[in-house]
């Protein structure tokens, strides 16, 4: 529809204005049942591009123009007749609903169900392990996948003909907007030649920088001062509680291509309800850190074989205030990583080897979780995935079924990755803790060790630049 607007001079201006609904008249069980459309995870699109660069395929990317009008109401619901078309006479009457439209709760959800029933009559099978993930293979063995991020849909794998045809049938079910090769999407840039793909949010750090007047700022060449301890109450004086939160929201985004801030920002995400100065100063000092490496991204080379392979680690009582410890990990299939996590653990830790243990646990689920991934995408690991991990008395622990005084304590999920070892799903393996890749995600390093964990992450400056 169009709106109408009166210009200084005396004329009307025309522009277009999109019909919504007032979904917050909606009443759960009346109007609307479900509401969430579940989103493809950041780590299945980093799987993709990784498997894409190391088979040498094109990645392709589609946008589908208005989403949210191709999907299909159950529920019966009525719309007033919007103002400036209201029929004279007929004044009482209300348009039923047969198509979903832009701000009916249900909206999201009609539409995933609408292009997952397309999917599934196309013959794509659904991964069990990612709702959004598509895949669909050749009697030749050729296999076409597909990631779905609400409206948009990254397409890559080796049977081009398949890829072809799928384009050419969304085309003809939905109005599509082929855009090509990836370059360009949900705030990710995508580098691509020559054996190489390098993801990056360079665009994005500016963004920020400027967004929170530190473009001009002195570099500083790591995110976290390795001696500060950071605590609720320290006293400072108050911070802008709404200013702060709205940089740790902008760097926690941020994270999807930057590991090396990860544990920065879990620290700085535990201060969000009254931050203080320390905590001000230290969220600066990552953007400090940034603007020395703005065009830093995750690189990912042809040069390997797809074997997932993971680190664990874990500080012990590290948090100030709570004495609980926090859980590090970090998986890579042969370059830059595809999937990490710096989380602080759910309850306190008696001992290194029992905070060693959580976090193996949570790194062990982590895994389970990628290689199903992997197989449904074809890459099936014949092998147990390796977990390496510097604390000798967790891995003892781990392959030791007696339970002792010193263990009976210990939550029983945690006991989940004896199960995985037992059924060859993972192997833990020791290693010395310079070369424990998850310690970036863990404590605040040094400057030097800082900078080869960042390399071997995969995190590295953006080479298609120079």
């Amino acid at each position: 529809m169009f709106k109408y607007k009166l210009k200084s001079d005396g004329s009307i201006k025309r522009f277009k204005a999109r019909l919504v609904a007032k979904g917050y008249t909606q009443k759960e069980g009346i109007d609307f049942e479900d509401t969430f459309a579940p989103v493809a995870k950041l780590n299945t699109i980093r799987i993709l591009v990784a498997l894409a660069t190391s088979h040498k395929w094109k990645i392709h990317q589609l946008d589908v123009k208005s989403a949210f009008l191709n999907g299909e109401l159950k529920e019966e619901v009525y719309l007033v007749q919007p103002e400036g078309f209201v029929q004279k006479g007929q004044e009482h009457l209300v348009c039923k609903l047969k198509k979903a439209i832009y701000g009916l709760k249900q909206a999201p959800r009609s539409w995933y169900i609408k292009i997952d029933t397309f999917f599934n009559q196309e013959g794509f099978a659904k991964s069990k392990s990612d709702p959004n993930l598509y895949v669909k293979k050749d009697k030749e063995g050729n296999v076409c996948l597909i990631s779905l991020y609400v409206d948009d849909l990254i397409i890559t794998g080796n049977a081009c003909k398949m890829i072809a045809d799928i384009k050419n049938q969304l085309s003809l079910e939905f109005e599509m907007k082929d855009l090509g090769e990836l370059h360009y999407c949900l705030g990710l840039e995508v580098w691509k030649e020559s054996g190489k793909t390098m993801i990056t949010q360079s665009k994005y750090v500016k963004e920020i920088l400027n967004r929170f007047h530190m473009s001009d700022c002195k570099e500083s060449v790591i995110p976290l001062e390795q001696n500060v301890k950071l605590c609720s109450q320290d006293g400072t004086k108050d911070a802008d509680g709404s200013l702060y939160r709205q940089l740790v929201g902008s760097l926690n985004y941020l994270t999807t291509t930057r590991p090396d801030i990860s544990y920065a920002v879990s620290i700085l995400s535990q201060f969000m309800a009254k931050p203080n100065e320390s905590h001000w100063k230290a969220a600066k000092k990552v953007l400090r850190y940034l603007k020395g490496t703005m065009n830093f991204g995750l690189l990912y080379t042809d040069k390997f074989d797809v074997q997932l392979a993971g680190f664990s680690d874990s500080d012990w009582a590290g948090n100030v205030d709570d004495r609980r410890s926090t859980t590090g990990y970090a998986f890579n299939i042969g370059s830059g990583v595809i999937a990490w996590s710096s989380k602080k653990q759910p309850t306190v830790s008696l001992s290194s080897t029992e905070a060693e243990y959580k976090s193996m646990s949570s790194a062990t689920c982590e895994a389970v979780w990628l290689r199903r991934i992997l197989e449904d995408v074809g890459e099936k690991q014949a092998e147990p995935t390796n977990i390496h991990c510097d604390n000798q008395s967790a891995v003892k622990l781990a392959h030791n079924p007696v339970y002792h005084a010193r263990t009976k304590h210990i939550e029983l999920q945690h006991h989940f990755v004896r199960e995985k070892i037992e059924s060859k799903e993972i192997k833990l393996m020791y290693c010395n803790t310079s070369d424990n890749v998850a310690d970036i995600f863990t404590k605040p390093i040094g400057k030097i060790h800082f900078e080869i964990l960042r390399q071997k992450l995969g995190v590295v400056e953006n080479p298609f630049l120079h």
